[in-house]
């Protein structure tokens, strides 16, 4: 019985493994754990949670792909990141305007005008919350960092 048990067990984990691979797997609980498609890092997290109506958004850095660092422009480095939070909504079917909090970690408050002015293309009639937080040093000598939560309208 104690090999039946085992044999089991390694089921269960190879089917596991193969769900997180495929990018997406719902939990016990009806929430939608998703990764953006061609991520390749092994990080302990999800890029976004689904939960009903609500979509959690993990923190993104503004990574230019090409070169796996930001770009050496300011308001590309904002442009990637918005894409990338634009791009996790879409997933899902929601648009910018279904943000209701957005919170931006900044290494160097200066660019706060430079990143607004990027940052207000991406809506249409309303802005959300929002929270815009000096930091230390990011990831990657990322810029910016922003998170968020979208309510489906």
């Amino acid at each position: 019985m104690r090999f039946r048990s085992v044999g089991v067990v390694s089921v269960v984990l190879l089917l596991g493994l193969a769900v997180a691979w495929v990018g997406d797997s719902r939990g016990a609980s009806g929430h939608e754990f998703i990764n953006v498609p061609g991520r390749t890092d092994d990080n302990p997290y999800s890029n976004a949670v689904l939960v009903g109506d609500t979509l959690y958004l993990a923190g993104d850095i503004g990574i230019d792909p090409a070169i796996g660092a930001p770009p050496a422009k300011i308001e590309d480095e904002v442009r990637l990141v918005m894409d990338g939070m634009k791009a996790r909504l879409e997933r899902v079917g929601m648009s910018m305007d279904d943000l209701v909090m957005v919170e931006v970690h900044c290494s160097d408050l200066s660019l706060y005008d430079r990143f607004n002015d990027v940052y207000r293309t991406y809506f249409s009639d309303h802005f959300p919350a929002r929270a815009f937080l000096g930091s230390g040093p990011l990831l990657l000598d990322g810029h910016f960092e922003v998170t968020g939560v979208a309510v489906r309208q």
